[in-house]
């Protein structure tokens, strides 16, 4: 069952303000991670106090430059993008850049943007900030990051509120082996310690996998109807999914593109858009299943759940909610969506 979301409100003599949850994303910009941190920072419940990068989609040098150009077309610098580990912790480090592009973002090769990089590495800017305050983590990548804090401070690490993946899958084929998500297939090690150390700690993963993410794809019909309500916000989307696009067609044979993470953040914000079960899940750090998640569906291990498999979305509710947000229209506004999708 999905978790409640719990806000907190105060008054004023004018209004009522409502508390935001604050959420750090961990991510490898990469073109779905550039979808998702833009949900993110339109959405005015959650207060992203800072994107961490790792290495994934993008060599991380190349996702801090990613994360830096999508701040900047969202005219929010001021958030900081810390850099992250960049490789694996124990296989050969395999990037993403033959699905999004050159650049890591779909080749469209935006101007850099000199600058804004922090003294603190993303391991110990994660340690520091969750020794003060519980902060819910959006997990948009390999878990390398999020493992090598488990390594250097289990303590700050079990202060995350909540942690939300998007990786893994359970009856969906996988993306980069017959069984395997790429984010846990890239660094299979990190993912199998956090899963473990969730168990150890009694609490929850929510687990965004394929069988979720599949059935978000962005059509050209949908890309359409965004330009026509907002041509500088359309025209930068199709800008960096073109390559996306391509991809997805000689690949998959998809007329256009899944959008992985943006699903990770809108199940954040609203919970009853995916629907699951929860079970206990391991994943596979050897041989042929490297990456696999391994969802433990009958309790055949009788062990306490650790994670909540979400594979059900509700499709219409996610691009209404993506869409609403990234273009500052109220839901009612997007009055033909239902007959895009």
């Amino acid at each position: 069952m999905p978790q409640a979301r719990f806000y907190f409100y105060f008054y004023t003599q004018e209004r009522i303000v409502m508390e935001k949850r604050k959420v750090i994303i961990d991510c490898d910009p990469g073109i779905d991670d550039s979808l998702a941190i833009m949900l993110a920072l339109k959405s005015p419940e959650i207060e992203v106090v800072g994107i961490t990068v790792v290495c994934g989609n993008s060599p991380v040098e190349i996702g801090f430059e990613n994360a830096k150009k999508i701040l900047k077309q969202m005219n929010r610098l001021d958030v900081p993008v810390f850099v992250g580990e960049s490789t694996p912790l124990k296989r050969d480090y395999v990037n993403a850049l033959d699905t999004h592009g050159a650049d890591g973002l779909g080749e469209s090769f935006l101007p850099e943007v000199p600058g804004y990089h922090q003294d603190q590495s993303a391991v110990d800017f994660l340690s520091d900030i969750l020794k003060k305050e519980q902060i819910s983590v959006i997990a948009l990548a390999p878990m390398t990051n999020l493992a090598t804090l488990i390594k250097k401070d289990p303590d700050a690490f079990a202060n995350i509120e909540e942690l939300v993946s998007m990786g893994g899958t359970f009856k969906s084929h996988g993306n980069c082996s017959p069984v395997a998500e790429y984010n846990y297939w890239c660094d299979p090690d990190a993912a199998a310690l956090v899963y473990d150390t969730m168990h150890e700690l009694g609490k929850t993963i929510h687990m965004v996998g394929l069988d979720v993410t599949r059935k978000i794809v962005l059509t050209p019909t949908l890309l359409e109807y965004i330009c026509r309500l907002d041509k500088e916000t359309g025209g930068f989307i199709r800008k960096i999914t073109k390559f996306y696009f391509d991809f997805h067609w000689e690949w998959e044979h998809i007329i256009g593109c899944v959008i992985n993470d943006p699903l990770a953040v809108a199940y954040f914000l609203n919970p009853s858009i995916c629907q699951g079960f929860d079970s206990y899940v391991q994943i596979e750090t050897e041989g042929i299943s490297l990456g696999q998640s391994m969802v433990d569906a009958m309790n055949f291990y009788r062990k306490t759940p650790n994670t909540e498999v979400l594979t059900e979305v509700d499709v219409y509710a996610f691009f209404q909610l993506f869409l609403s947000r990234i273009l500052n229209l109220e839901p009612e506004k997007l009055d033909i969506l239902q007959d895009l999708i």
